[in-house]
């Protein structure tokens, strides 16, 4: 019998993220480190006559339900592959992690489709081949298949896992302003040339101890004038012994690395007037 299935879809914060140069084809070569953390979605596959979406959580009213939706694009992608299904499903997306906050959420969950009718369908898809598909609907949507941490580089889809062992005993507290931020509009106002950007710091391989200098975030510049508020979030965190506070990918979200969970804890309570998460990464076996 045919039962109702439960899969996670994680966010992802950017340590770091440095815009190379604009590519031919419209997109940005990039230079980041990507980190899964334990802020999820929850993807809800229930067998059906047919495939439909439907989803709970604030602001859902924002995502289109339509075949322009991530999900459907990638229930679609893997149902193109295959002579027949099984089964098809209704999917109910328990939406959790903010809309337009930089954490990759519409990515994830494009991914964990992908990771849940290879397992439904019992396809046996390698992570590469998932990775390949993924690749084919948006940039971010490859990590996710194999998430943990990993720097990425091209136009995120070149993945290099890194070693996870310098994550142990990290919390990272989330902020999420109330405002969004329109990642096109976002790349368009970094304004960068066709060329390569020469000489650019590197993050990998990260190993202890960790110099948190290193990882700037290019949007952190061009954001200061547009959304201050952004820049008193990240002092507020550094001044609250944050070991690293920055930006995660285009924004909005500003995050703060501690070592000290109950330091973590008492700063929340000083950003109690924003939307707040306290996450800590994910570590697979």
């Amino acid at each position: 019998m045919l039962k109702i299935q439960q899969f996670l879809s994680h966010a992802k914060i950017n340590m770091g993220l440095q815009v190379l140069n604009k590519r031919e084809d419209g997109y940005h070569n990039l230079h980041s480190l990507f980190i899964e953390i334990d802020l999820a979605d929850e993807l809800i596959f229930t067998p059906s006559d047919e495939f439909h979406i439907t989803i709970e959580g604030k602001d859902c009213a924002e995502i289109p339900l339509d075949e322009s939706n991530l999900i459907t694009k990638s229930y679609r992608l893997f149902q193109s592959m295959m002579k027949s299904v099984p089964t098809e499903y209704a999917i109910h997306l328990k939406k959790i992690i903010p809309i337009g906050s930089g954490l990759g959420g519409g990515s994830s969950n494009a991914a964990a489709v992908l990771r849940a009718l290879n397992k439904l369908w019992k396809i046996n898809f390698s992570p590469n081949k998932l990775e390949k598909l993924g690749a084919e609907l948006g940039a971010d949507i490859p990590f996710f298949i194999r998430g943990g941490f990993q720097l990425a580089e091209g136009v995120g889809e070149k993945l290099t896992p890194q070693d996870n062992q310098i994550l142990h005993g990290l919390y990272f507290l989330l902020i999420i302003p109330p405002f969004h931020i329109s990642t096109p509009d976002a790349y368009r106002s970094l304004n960068k040339p066709l060329r390569p950007v020469e000489n650019h710091s590197i993050f990998a391989p990260v190993s202890e101890p960790v110099n948190w200098q290193l990882f700037d975030n290019d949007f952190e510049k061009v954001f200061r004038k547009t959304y201050p508020k952004i820049g008193d979030i990240k002092e507020d965190l550094q001044g609250a012994g944050a070991l690293y506070a920055g930006l995660s990918g285009s924004g909005s979200t500003v995050f703060g690395v501690f070592d000290n969970l109950k330091t973590a804890e008492l700063t929340r309570e000083d950003f109690s007037r924003y939307q707040t998460f306290l996450t800590s990464p994910v570590f697979h076996s």
